[in-house]
C-alpha cells in the first residue's frame, strides 16, 4: 500500500512540476509573441495539452500495471516452485511411510513365527514333562512293589 501511495504522490509531484513548466513555457511565449487567437484555436490547443497530459498518465499507469504483472509472474513461478518442493517432500514421505509399514508387517511375521516356535516348544515341554511324570509314576509303583515284596 505504501508503495502505490509513494507512486501516487510522485504522479502528482511529476504532473505539477510538469505544469509549472508549461505555466513557465507559456508565460514565456506570451511575453515574447503576444499572440491572440480566436475561441476555437483555444479550445483546441486546450484539449491537445489536456490529451497529451491525459496520454502521460496512461503511459505511467501502464508502467505500474507492467511492473505489478512482472511481480505477479515471478511470485507464481516461486510458487510452483515452492509447490514441487512440496509435493516431492510428500512422495519422500509417503514412500518412507510405506517402508516402515513394511518393516513392521516383516517385523510381526518374525514375531509369529516365533511365537509359533515358543508354542511348539512349550507343548514339547509339556508333552516330555507329563512322560517324566509318568516315568517317575512307573518307577514309584514298580518302586514299592520292589521294596514290598523284599519286605515279605
Amino acid at each position: 500500500m505504501e508503495e502505490k501511495g509513494k507512486e501516487r504522490w510522485s504522479a502528482a509531484i511529476g504532473n505539477l512540476s510538469e505544469m509549472t513548466s508549461n505555466l513557465e513555457s507559456l508565460q514565456k511565449l506570451l511575453v515574447k509573441k503576444a499572440v491572440f487567437v480566436d475561441d476555437d484555436t483555444f479550445a483546441k490547443a486546450s484539449l491537445t495539452s489536456e490529451q497529451a497530459r491525459t496520454i502521460k498518465v496512461l503511459e505511467q499507469r501502464v508502467q505500474t500495471l507492467e511492473r505489478e504483472l512482472d511481480n505477479a509472474i515471478s511470485a507464481a513461478a516461486h510458487a510452483r516452485t515452492e509447490k514441487r518442493q512440496a509435493e516431492a517432500a510428500q512422495k519422500a514421505a509417503e514412500l518412507r511411510a510405506q517402508e516402515v509399514i513394511r518393516e513392521l508387517e516383516n517385523t510381526t511375521r518374525v514375531f509369529e513365527l516365533h511365537m509359533e516356535e515358543l508354542r511348539a516348544k512349550q507343548e514339547e515341554i509339556s508333552k516330555r514333562d507329563k512322560e517324566i511324570k509318568l516315568l517317575e509314576a512307573i518307577i514309584q509303583t514298580l518302586g514299592g512293589k520292589g521294596s514290598h515284596s523284599t519286605d515279605e
